[in-house]
């Protein structure tokens, strides 16, 4: 009698958007993958926008590994360290050197990363339970370090992050920002004195046009001050804005050129809107 041979169980495809050699149990872990290794539409909307994220730090990370074997990049306000995890599941693990530092405020989170991190392998991750200012002063994290990233680092932890680059020495900083109300504030408060100033405060005398156009003149003086500190900088979109409103994308190289015309500008800018008392927020010394 002749036992008839069953045909080997088939896994089904995995999405296209999963890479080669990229781990499965993390991107399950992450609930980017469901068990069976399918993708619902909130998550492939979510992996999109943090690959194409990792393309633009991609070259950065290879043109730090070209001159040294050990990167150091820290990602402020990481979260539930999506953008970490994969950056060092895509870069960095193929690679005996270099290091991910995810910096979170909320402790649980830090907790689950660390987790995670050694459920996976990955054992040149590291995770601080700090917020973006307190991670300046910390000892647990290296003098200098080489990438840094804020990808929707709310309110002024994004100023936090340019600051902490700039203390660090960063040669990178690939900035997403999100919402920041202090400028926006701070010209609500002065509007009556600058529109007997100049016709140019009616591009902010209406609520919703002073919210936008303070998100707009916060993210022009950040690309300054970079500017004045020795950075050139770059703005572009993250992803089509069926994604995400918050867009922007600022991407800073450091060069060692200070553009004094950058300093002058953009304390030019603090003085015509009335934000002087911001100086000391965004740095133009």
């Amino acid at each position: 009698m002749v036992k008839t041979q069953l045909p080997p169980q088939v896994k089904p495809p995995l999405p296209p958007e999963v890479k080669p050699g990229q781990s499965l149990p993390l991107l399950q872990a992450l609930h980017i993958l469901t068990r069976d290794g399918k993708l619902n539409q909130d998550s492939r909307r979510k992996l999109k926008q943090v690959y194409h994220l990792v393309n633009f730090i991609e070259p950065l990370m290879q043109a730090v590994m070209d001159k040294q074997t050990q990167p150091v990049l820290v990602d402020h306000g990481a979260g539930k360290s999506y953008l970490g995890f994969i950056l060092y599941d895509l870069l960095l693990k193929q690679h005996a050197g270099g290091q991910v530092i995810g910096i979170e405020s909320r402790g649980e989170l830090i907790e689950k990363s660390r987790q995670l991190a050694q459920e996976c392998g990955f054992d040149r991750m590291q995770f601080e339970h700090l917020t973006v200012a307190e991670a300046m002063q910390s000892q647990q994290l290296p003098a200098k370090v080489d990438i840094v990233t804020a990808l929707h680092a709310c309110n002024t932890a994004t100023d936090d992050a340019i600051q902490f680059g700039l203390q660090k020495q960063a040669q990178f900083m690939v900035l997403v920002p999100c919402c920041q109300a202090e400028v926006a504030e701070v010209m609500r408060q002065h509007k009556a004195e600058t529109l007997a100033q100049t016709f140019l405060s009616e591009l902010w005398r209406h609520p919703i046009h002073t919210r936008e156009f303070g998100s707009q003149v916060t993210n022009v003086l950040r690309c300054l001050e970079l500017e004045a500190h020795g950075y050139q900088v770059t703005v572009t979109e993250l992803v089509g804005w069926e994604h995400s409103m918050k867009n922007e994308l600022i991407i800073a190289k450091y060069t060692g050129q200070r553009k004094r015309s950058a300093r002058e500008r953009g304390q030019q800018l603090l003085e015509q809107l009335n934000l002087t008392s911001l100086s000391a927020r965004f740095n133009f010394q």
